[in-house]
């Protein structure tokens, strides 16, 4: 038996199969005479077992082995000891075995916090959104190997130069599937941790905020849209690939409903519906956000439909549009922009811009309007969506122009008047 001050660990055995003579390890905690045990999982032949010495007997790996780790969690369990001292805890056989077995909240982990958060919000948050957060995870878990060498870290070891650190890393982080994270996607990792931290804080299982003097800094961006021409040129050019004239299709559709990708793909017979007004309106909502959209279809997206409306494979699933994978599609949309020489980096989500600005806005349908079709809660959201064009801009210029030309006219007639 092994004691420090008023904490005493031992490690004992409890028979396992007597046939085999195999015995289970246990350790025991022992304060004030009170006692708190738990297995260790570990287990060895009864001969191979040195009571006296509470450690394993002879020189095999396995024995060697077996006894490195019973000098980590005797090590372990004096820390964890040591600890609650030091925090003006509760003492108790029972707090040093949670404290140890990370079990108690000050001892709680990042990768806890994480779980936690995950597993709360798997329900609460959307499907796409949750994605995100299980990225940001990769990003951590890897840092955590790769930059720390370790595979977790205590929540009351997080702190600035850990973020800070964490940023550094993501900035130049990589992940199999694309480029390394340009600033802003770096700021949306770093983002979501921050919203984890503030849980743990909530939570009290953090004591302050590592990310009280972290400022995150997004950059401005500019959305990338076509123009009426880059829009014109797209639909008016043929390509002899099925799938690419397919995926053309699909991404005028979006120019014309300022749907995302996912509420394309979504799409089925059922959200097709006749409006009051005698004309044929998607009545679905937005996955992102559950928003309820319900938009009036232009000319060009029922003529899209009816294209495919008897084509067999969508028939069958009851679909309206043809189904390509996200990354098939920006890889052939940049195809059909250098075949239109149209000199923009053109994803799917191209077309909502384009739907927000060239379609909608610059043809004078207002922003609350635009908003609404685009399935927005905050205005605000649609003003950062819906870029003014110049077009746009002469034009209310000009409007202007025409009325204060028409006040000057009046006032002059007065004057002639009189």
């Amino acid at each position: 038996m092994l004691e420090n001050s008023r904490l005493s660990v031992v490690f004992i055995t409890r028979k396992l199969n007597l046939e085999k003579g195999s015995v289970r390890l246990y350790a025991r905690v022992t304060i004030d005479g009170k006692r708190a045990e738990f297995s260790l999982n570990r287990e060895l032949s009864v001969s191979l077992w040195d009571e006296k010495r509470k450690r394993g007997r002879g020189h095999s790996k396995y024995v060697i082995s077996l006894n490195k780790y019973l000098d980590q969690v005797f090590t372990g369990l004096h820390e964890a000891h040591r600890q609650l001292l030091q925090e003006d805890a509760d003492i108790s056989s029972k707090a040093v075995k949670a404290r140890f077995l990370k079990e108690d909240d000050r001892g709680k982990t990042l990768l806890d916090l994480i779980a936690y958060h995950n597993s709360t919000m798997a329900n609460v948050l959307r499907p796409g959104t949750m994605k995100n957060y299980y990225s940001t995870e990769r990003c951590i878990k890897k840092f955590l190997e790769e930059k720390l060498k370790i595979d977790d870290i205590t929540l009351k070891k997080l702190n600035y130069g850990f973020i800070v650190d964490f940023e550094q890393y993501v900035r130049k982080y990589k992940p199999s599937t694309r480029m390394g994270c340009a600033n802003n996607g770096a700021m949306k990792h770093m983002e979501r941790l921050k919203k984890m931290s503030r849980l743990g804080v909530r939570l009290e299982w953090l004591e302050k905020d590592p990310f009280v003097n972290f400022k995150l800094r997004f950059e401005k961006t500019n959305r990338q849209f076509l123009t009426e021409r880059d829009l014109q040129l797209i639909e008016q050019t043929t390509f002899k690939k099925s799938s690419t004239e397919q995926i053309k299709d699909l991404f005028i559709f979006a120019c014309y409903t300022g749907l995302s990708f996912v509420d394309v793909e979504g799409l089925r017979v059922k959200h097709l519906v006749k409006g009051i007004d005698g004309n044929y309106w998607l009545y679905t909502k937005r996955t992102k956000t559950d928003e309820p959209l319900r938009i009036p279809l232009l000319p060009k997206a029922l003529e899209i439909i009816e294209k495919y409306s008897t084509e067999p494979r969508i028939v069958k699933r009851d679909g309206l549009l043809p189904r390509y994978s996200n990354q098939m599609i920006n890889r052939t949309l940049k195809e059909i922009a250098d075949a239109c020489d149209i000199h923009k980096k053109m994803t799917f989500h191209t077309a909502r811009h384009t739907f927000a600005t060239s379609v909608t806005l610059s043809n004078g349908v207002p922003i609350e309007t635009v908003s609404r079709l685009l399935g927005h809660t905050k205005l605000s959201t649609t003003q950062v969506y819906a870029r003014v064009l110049e077009k746009k801009v002469g034009e209310d210029m000009r409007n202007l122009m025409d009325v204060m030309e028409s006040k000057i006219k009046k006032q002059t007639d007065s004057r002639v008047i009189s």
